[in-house]
């Protein structure tokens, strides 16, 4: 499996220190930059890859590296990921001793706690290395149809990394498949990653073979990559005993793009509503590495002014977790976020009363396009295991005030849903809020058609697109 390591070190890696990390190879090994100078591998001299290390990142969001690593960090820590090539025969011992070398010199500590190596004096000199399978250098096996990535990890995470090689293997017009054992879970922004074909999470079982971690479908490797067999995996089945549940709010907003404009507003609305509490931190990647701030989040977004994908994390004590898209239409600046909200079992019941109020305060003031709140039983701490768990269920959907004059806020107001509608707002810009815990997805489909088959006028679309003498009078 993996040979993932990462140094947790009280100080910033310099240039020297990491220097001295690196020369674990030994003095015939040879240095190379790779993803824009953010990686720096360690090869043999023919240039092929032993090790590769990423540029360190200063995690200052409490709660980061337990959520990730299963350690406890009560300051900020350098987090330096250290990743040996998989079919480097000592690839894990050379990943140990950089590690190891890297806390030496500045305090810390090694995960796993294994890589740590008692003597870091003598270079590791008999690492094999094998051909490269791919430039980038979290693959492992490249095929014309797939990336194959395999980790062991607790959680694994959007990485820095894994992100980076995602964007990759799109632009190749790959595929990612994900290998990992029964006992790796996933994080929420790596699951969505992974919830559709063509990518995939392959759990390799000693006893059961291979099978997809979220469907159950068993897999085998044939042409070229893991392909299901039609069957279902044996054993797999509901976790037990039920670990929690999880509230989850898709929401889109939309502002006029200005050169003062703050994001997060939305977002950070959602977040004290449903857990009384403000997000912890943000980041490119996981871990979310810096404090939250508006501010700052807005600032890095403009500098870059193309599409940019966010993470948000909640307090150790509130598992929430965030996804965030923002992107410049020709409608203005448009921000997709989801965040979940876990809750253990017997603890507080997770907050669908506030979601009405929610949907009102992003509609006067945060710019709402539309609103989809879901509930589901699952793992408090946010994480996904390779066992079966049950869908969501909708509870909520609102639209935001820019969009009911599409349907016609009579149409609007009688859409139906579990209850009675609320009205976002007075009626001159008025959203709409429908609950739909009774209802299910039967209830939502049958909203979503009634809101699709009207105009502006709350007419049938059939009967309002050709007005009131039929089609023929639309006609030049």
């Amino acid at each position: 499996m993996t040979k993932d390591v990462v140094a947790l070190t009280e100080r910033m890696p310099d240039t020297w220190t990491l220097l001295a990390g690196l020369l674990s190879g030994g003095p015939d090994t040879r240095l190379a930059t790779v993803a824009d100078g953010a990686v720096v591998q360690l090869t043999d001299a023919d240039g092929r890859p032993l090790a590769s290390v990423e540029a360190p990142m200063l995690v200052q969001v409490p709660g980061e590296v337990r959520r990730l690593l299963g350690l406890d960090a009560d300051r900020p820590v350098w987090w330096t990921e250290v990743r040996a090539a998989t079919t480097a025969k000592g690839g894990d011992r050379l990943a140990g001793t950089i590690a190891t070398r890297l806390v030496t010199r500045l305090g810390g500590a090694v995960w796993p706690p294994a890589a740590l190596v008692p003597d870091v004096g003598t270079p590791v000199r008999d690492v094999v290395a094998a051909t490269p399978a791919a430039a980038q250098p979290a693959v492992d096996v490249l095929t014309d149809d797939v990336a194959v990535v395999i980790q062991d990890r607790p959680v694994i995470a959007m990485t820095a990394w894994l992100s980076e090689t995602l964007r990759a293997v799109a632009d190749s017009e790959r595929a990612l498949q994900l290998v990992t054992p029964p006992t790796a879970r996933l994080s929420l922004p790596t699951r969505a990653v992974l919830s559709g074909l063509p990518n995939r999470w392959v759990v390799q079982d000693p006893g059961r073979g291979y099978f997809d971690g979220l469907s159950g479908a068993e897999l085998r490797w044939e042409n070229g990559s893991f392909t299901a067999t039609g069957k279902l995996a044996d054993g797999y089945a509901p976790p037990t005993p039920p670990t929690g549940r999880q509230l989850g709010v898709s929401v889109r907003t939309r502002h006029r793009a200005t050169t003062d404009l703050l994001l997060g507003g939305a977002l950070e609305e959602a977040w004290q509503r449903l857990t009384g509490t403000l997000p912890a931190g943000w980041g490119t990647a996981e871990p979310a590495g810096a404090p939250w701030s508006r501010e700052e989040l807005s600032t890095y977004v403009r500098e870059r002014a193309e599409p940019t994908w966010l993470v948000v994390v909640g307090q150790p004590d509130r598992p929430a977790i965030a996804t965030l898209r923002v992107s410049v239409t020709e409608g203005g600046v448009e921000e997709d976020m989801t965040l979940t909200v876990g809750h253990p079992e017997g603890g507080p019941e997770p907050a669908v009363t506030e979601l009405p109020g929610l949907a009102a305060e992003l509609a006067a003031h945060h710019g709402l396009v539309s609103l989809l709140a879901q509930q589901r039983h699952g793992r408090a701490d946010l994480t996904v295991p390779c066992a079966l768990e049950g869908p969501p269920e909708p509870v909520g959907f609102a639209l935001g005030p820019g969009e009911v004059p599409e349907i016609g806020l009579t149409a609007a107001r009688r859409a139906p849903s579990a209850g009675e509608p609320v009205q976002l707002g007075p009626a001159s810009r008025a959203g709409m809020y429908y609950p739909l815990a009774e209802v299910g997805w039967g209830g939502f489909q049958e909203l979503a058609q009634h809101l699709r088959a009207t105009d502006g006028r709350g007419k049938p679309a059939e009967e309002g697109a050709g007005g009131a003498n039929g089609p023929e009078s639309t006609g030049p």
